[in-house]
């Protein structure tokens, strides 16, 4: 199976000398194609913080980060807006829409980014939005739709782009059981039906059954890494 991202002794440090918090302490860690990893651990642990250096967000202080064979550390500022347009697709906690634009009109901003714009960007946010089961609702606003329908319209605008890797922080917290598992569902069925890496921060221990793989950070630290195997959790 392909690697998506691989990461190698990555340190990420704020200040320097005895004053210096290390956010992250030699982290490494393989995502690969048509896995749902799970990073899992207290808040503070450093989850995000790696979540976002893979994403090319958050530089890392030292250490390796390979998205698609693609190393980005040392990379210039310039380029890393690119590596995430072709590569990766991003999920929120806190959904990130617009409130003023319509569903369709949300998603199909992440293909303006991308130079796809006018009818040929509106079909495509209107399939995206059909993929996720919101067909019915793509000209409603955000003030009109649900939470668990809020981040399905997010994952559409994640996904509209055709990324080989989805992050997500923490996409279940905000919503009930129901909407949690419709969410849940969606992100399994994109990495098993459409081969893409899917890696999730979260807290909610109703992500596990729907994972490949979890890893435990603590401290900046990778401290445990369980592999998923049948109805058993088996330590890898």
């Amino acid at each position: 199976m392909s690697i998506a991202i691989a990461v190698r002794q990555v340190v990420k440090s704020y200040g320097a000398g005895a004053t210096a918090v290390h956010a992250l302490r030699g982290v490494d860690l393989e995502v690969h194609a048509g896995d749902v990893l799970l990073m899992m651990g207290p808040s503070g642990s450093g989850k995000t913080t790696l979540l976002s250096i893979m994403g090319g967000i958050l530089r890392a202080t030292s250490g390796s980060v390979r998205i698609a064979g693609t190393e980005i550390v040392g990379l210039a500022e310039k380029a890393l807006p690119e590596i995430r347009l072709r590569h990766i697709g991003f999920v929120f906690q806190g959904f990130n829409l617009f409130p003023a634009l319509t569903a369709v009109e949300n998603v199909a901003v992440a293909l303006d980014l991308r130079g796809v714009r006018g009818r040929a960007a509106t079909g495509r946010a209107h399939d995206a939005l059909a993929a996720v089961g919101l067909a019915d609702r793509a000209h409603h606003r955000p003030a009109d739709l649900s939470g668990g329908q809020k981040q399905r319209v997010a994952i559409a605008r994640a996904l509209v782009g055709e990324p080989a890797i989805l992050l997500a922080d923490e996409p279940t917290a905000a919503l009930d059981h129901q909407s949690g598992a419709l969410v849940l569902d969606l992100l399994r069925c994109v990495a098993t039906e459409q081969g893409r890496a899917v890696v999730l921060v979260t807290h909610d221990p109703r992500t596990v059954p729907y994972a490949d793989r979890i890893v435990h950070i603590e401290d900046g630290a990778l401290r445990a890494h369980e592999a998923l195997d049948g109805d058993k959790v088996r330590v890898a």
